[in-house]
């Protein structure tokens, strides 16, 4: 098995590779900051060395074969190869997949994500959900929604409630500030760790503020 060190720099190299083509708002930076986010949060919560291994890899091949840029099929099995080619062994290998294919808000949507989950889970998604919100998620989401050609915000299109995984997948005409009542706004009240929600607290307000201010100028009153 290689070591340590070598897996997490094959794993860089592989998330340079495979997600190159991607837009801003899910390129290899938005990887890094979540792998730094999840490791700093596994310290807070205490997380053994054996599970910061875990959630090192897992944060780093959380995206790869993500649904919103599949190219091919075959792409959902990279990471299910990488961790065989580089001989992890079964235990931790099947932690990093039931982390990387169960952290999505679509699963939670499906109710997959009720019920147990390790502490290495929680910690990697909260991570990745911080990086959804607060000034970097605000970056990331309009970028997101430019890459799609999305309208930026109509009035006359309301935020969907109590969204199902089939509908939140689908691509049906939506606004960019849309997605902070569909989904953004939610993700403080779902963080896992302890961790995770005192950090998410200072990036909800920040949202929360940005939205305010937004309406307040989009209707010309600011």
């Amino acid at each position: 098995m290689a070591s340590r060190e070598t897996t997490v720099k094959n794993a860089e190299k592989l998330v340079e590779r495979t997600m190159k083509g991607n837009d801003a708002s899910h390129d290899a930076a938005h990887v890094w900051r979540v792998r730094d986010l999840a490791l700093s949060l596994a310290q807070e919560e205490g997380l053994s060395s054996d599970s910061m291994e875990i959630v090192e890899l897992a944060a780093l091949l959380h995206d790869i074969g993500d649904y919103k840029y599949l190219r091919d099929p075959s792409e959902e099995k990279i990471v299910e190869n990488f961790l065989e080619e580089e001989g992890v062994d079964e235990v931790k290998r099947m932690k990093i997949l039931a982390i990387t294919k169960g952290m999505g808000f679509k699963e939670e949507l499906a109710g997959h994500a009720n019920g147990g989950f390790s502490p290495e889970f929680g910690v990697v998604q909260d991570a990745d959900r911080l990086d959804a919100i607060g000034a970097v998620g605000i970056a990331r989401c309009f970028t997101f929604g430019g890459s799609r050609n999305r309208v930026l915000h109509d009035p006359a299109i309301y935020p969907r409630s109590d969204l199902s995984k089939e509908q939140y997948m689908k691509k049906e005409e939506q606004t960019t500030v849309n997605h902070f009542h569909e989904k953004l706004l939610k993700l403080k009240d779902l963080m896992k760790t302890k961790a995770g929600q005192r950090r998410a607290e200072r990036r909800h307000k920040f949202m929360e503020e940005f939205l305010k201010e937004f309406y307040e100028e989009w209707d010309g009153r600011a």
